[in-house]
């Protein structure tokens, strides 16, 4: 009945031969996985994981068998070479992580880049991803996008470089994944490198026992410590976007500060803002925080507000 269903529901999608399927596959709850995906792994001829154990779980609940090559980071140029024989002879094949979507903090890449580099197709059929669920739990609204860390080195000056470096980065929420067994240890990291940060820390996703919380970097290590449960599990950390400083009047000058009214008078905010930094060189984000300000404040009696009027995005990054 399943595999009707997904055939049903996916089955008029075009599914060509000599085609490198990457399916992306459940994080922890096996219900999660899409139809489409399920229609993708009953049609292809062989399947390449980065664990045979795993995969063979995964196709056993589905009620499906197939032939199984092994594709991990250890042998990836390796595999990759036996998957490339196998789509030269015609033949579909599907390439699983042990969960979540591949190719992300996980084996696959090198996969793909070789697949295409022969000239054959690779086609993606997305679905779950623990990055992307920890990072839309999160609710860090801000306009510097992320940057995937994955899983930082495992010890010693590399480790706390990287972590360094990453703080570092003037814009946008990081997210990264963490073993049980080094958390209390990021936790601490965490909060003397960035007390004030915003961390969501999320725990085994889509399983039985998830959890999700925020808290100031600062209050992590105590948090972890009062209860052995949350050291357990599998992690995905957001560390929420450094707060940006709302720019005072006078740290912009009164020449920026001439020009941004004037503009405001006739512009909207972005487009504002946008002028004004061209003309002045002065910083957009400081530009746009003052413009903010400029709207939020309650207008004199009698006067006009240029900025009233529906609230806009960001200004694009340069």
């Amino acid at each position: 009945m399943l595999l009707r269903a997904a055939e049903h529901a996916a089955g008029q999608q075009q599914y060509p031969k000599a085609t490198l399927y990457l399916v992306a596959t459940p994080i922890g709850n096996l219900a999660d996985i899409t139809l489409r995906a399920i229609h993708a792994l009953n049609l292809v001829d062989a399947v390449a994981c980065e664990d045979t154990r795993v995969g063979a779980r995964l196709l056993a609940h589905l009620g499906l068998h197939k032939p199984l090559l092994t594709v991990h980071a250890h042998n990836e140029h390796e595999g990759a070479q036996r998957v490339i024989g196998l789509l030269a002879q015609g033949q579909r094949v599907a390439f699983i992580s042990d969960a979540g979507t591949p190719a992300v903090s996980d084996p696959g890449a090198v996969l793909v880049a070789q697949a295409t580099a022969a000239g054959h197709r690779v086609l993606p059929l997305p679905g779950p991803s623990s990055a992307l669920a920890a990072l839309c739990v999160a609710g860090d609204v801000q306009d510097g996008g992320f940057r995937m860390l994955g899983f930082l080195p495992a010890k010693g000056q590399a480790r706390a470089d990287a972590l360094t470096a990453a703080l570092a980065q003037p814009a946008g929420s990081l997210v990264l994944f963490e073993a049980p067994h080094r958390i209390l240890a990021l936790g601490q990291a965490l909060a003397v490198a960035a007390p004030e940060r915003t961390v969501t820390i999320c725990r085994e996703l889509t399983k039985q026992f998830e959890s999700v919380k925020s808290m100031k970097a600062s209050a992590l290590p105590a948090w972890l410590a009062q209860d052995a449960h949350h050291q357990r599990g599998e992690f995905v950390l957001v560390i929420h976007a450094a707060p940006v400083l709302v720019a005072v009047e006078g740290a912009l000058g009164a020449p920026a500060l001439h020009v941004l009214r004037t503009l405001l008078s006739e512009l909207p905010v972005k487009q504002a803002v946008a002028l004004a930094t061209q003309i002045t060189g002065a910083p957009r984000n400081a530009l746009y925080q003052q413009a903010l300000a400029w709207r939020d404040a309650e207008p004199e009696e009698g006067s006009d507000n240029p900025l009233d009027g529906p609230a806009e995005g960001p200004p694009d990054r340069a």
